[in-house]
């Protein structure tokens, strides 16, 4: 038996599978194989075999400044000499009093805690919202209120704001659900409309709520300027400016959800750093913004959340790691004598040293490599070098924000994102669309040549999948051939 082989069969024998139906990979009518990974770097996954696969996603959003960085590996390495693991109940260490000072002066927020992934960093905004209230002395202030298609992770906790239906029916009588309220989405612009004034539609929908529920809301989260499992649904950074403006108003928190969307994703450090002035007139699709000045963080304009919710590239896509910043207010309304006042969560890796030192290290590259400006020239790069993609005749709402790119594709097939997915693997890429919505979110040192071949294949894969509609669909490949 190959190795690629053997290592499947043990995989599908012992191994569950992250939300996957996981009859896809035996019994399906295209069965898809599961792909084991014997090596990573920089941009390129490595098979068994030989083959390689370029992670077009960075791996579910994680990875920064690809795979295997000799500067995060040698101060894993060098942290593994001095201290693996120790609980953060009672003791302390460099590496997380390091890290949090250091993610402290980058957002203006202290006190960081810390969870395991993004599910427990929205688990603890939450928790910790309501706690506050209660500590307040008004614990009627316990409900939530989301944002239309949001997603901040899987746990019963985050299921209950995110507004998914395949994981909100499943899971019904286990979830406490939130309000959910209009989503800024810009592809929902009317003729004649910018993206600002969809922004303006959907913070109006939240102030009428709010005007309601405000006695017994505790907090507001968002994912700010991309809602990547809505399908990259992007939106003008004027919502953000309403959500603070909001939120003072009527007196509740705002949690911002920057899991996937901090590190210098979307054009700034964090997403809700942006500038805040109302965008110019953009098309329906939500237009090509280009956000970020290149200025350091602390200098950029923005709004401040009460909460912000980091993990994914928080370590480079090394180590399993999530942190909530919150203001000195909210910390100081559980200092008190009683421990029922204290906040009552803890997770046994809570500021694993391990963790917080490949955090320092992402954090070191950030700085070093001056990555908002160099992002800024290769998105500029990779929008042009996606041009026949952007160009195709099924190819809506072509859009990107900072170093994420989206297309809605017209397809009759229900199952579009799967077919997709295999002709991807066949062409050597990983990437896996949401739904219609083809993304692509690549590791920042993603070179010209990889570019080159990120763009061409996924040109390729799209064909083939179209192909699969029928007649109609191979006569449009084509004409597509001959753009």
């Amino acid at each position: 038996m190959a190795l690629n082989d053997d290592w499947r069969a043990r995989s599908l024998k012992a191994v569950w599978h992250p939300c996957t139906q996981m009859k896809l990979h035996v019994r399906a009518e295209h069965p898809q194989p599961l792909i084991p990974v014997a090596r990573a770097e920089g941009v390129w996954l490595h098979d068994h075999e030989g083959r390689r696969y370029l992670d077009g996603i960075s791996s579910w959003w994680v990875n920064l400044f690809g795979h295997n960085h000799p500067a995060i590996r040698e101060a894993l390495i060098d942290q593994l000499h001095t201290l693996d693991h120790v609980m953060l109940a009672g003791f302390t260490h460099a590496p997380v009093v390091e890290l949090s000072e250091r993610l402290s002066a980058l957002t203006g927020l202290g006190h960081a805690f810390y969870g395991s992934d993004g599910a427990s960093a929205t688990e603890i905004a939450l928790k910790m919202s309501a706690h506050y209230w209660r500590n307040a002395g008004r614990p009627q202030k316990c409900r939530f209120v989301g944002i239309a298609g949001g997603y901040h992770g899987e746990t019963v906790g985050a299921l209950a704001v995110t507004d998914i239906a395949l994981f909100r029916e499943a899971y019904a009588p286990l979830v406490r659900l939130a309000a959910t309220v209009a989503s800024p989405d810009a592809r929902q612009a009317g003729p004649g409309e910018s993206a600002a004034d969809v922004a303006e539609r959907a913070a109006a929908a939240l102030d009428a709520w709010l005007v309601e529920h405000a006695h017994e809301t505790a907090a507001v989260i968002a994912e700010p300027l991309v809602q990547c499992a809505a399908g990259m649904a992007m939106h003008d950074p004027l919502y953000l400016k309403r959500l603070r403006e909001l939120c003072d108003k009527h007196h509740v928190h705002l949690v911002l959800d920057e899991i996937a969307v901090g590190f210098g994703r979307t054009g700034t450090l964090f997403a809700h750093q942006c500038p805040q002035e109302p965008a110019k007139p953009s098309p329906p699709c939500g237009g090509d913004r280009r956000l970020g000045s290149g200025r350091s963080s602390t200098e950029q304009a923005g709004i401040r959340p009460d909460f912000l919710c980091l993990s994914k590239g928080l370590t480079g896509g090394t180590l399993p790691l999530s942190a909530v910043l919150t203001t000195d207010t909210v910390y100081e309304a559980f200092y008190d004598d009683e421990v029922a006042r204290g906040f009552l969560h803890s997770h046994s890796y809570t500021g694993n040293p391990l963790a917080c030192r490949a955090a320092l290290a992402t954090l070191d590259l950030i700085e070093q490599t001056n990555v908002i400006a160099a992002n800024r020239v290769t998105a500029e790069r990779l929008a042009t070098q996606f041009g026949l993609l952007t160009q195709h005749p099924r190819v809506r709402h072509a859009r990107r924000q900072g170093m994420i790119f989206a297309w809605d594709v017209a397809s009759s097939l229900p199952d579009f994102a799967r077919r997709y997915a295999r002709h991807a693997l066949a062409q050597g890429l990983l990437l896996r669309p949401i739904g219609h919505t083809l993304y692509a979110m690549p590791p920042y040192v993603i070179n010209e040549d990889e570019g080159e071949q990120l763009a061409r294949r996924a040109l390729a894969a799209l064909h083939a999948t179209l192909a699969e509609e029928g007649e109609g669909a191979a006569k449009d490949k084509g004409i597509v051939d001959g753009v």
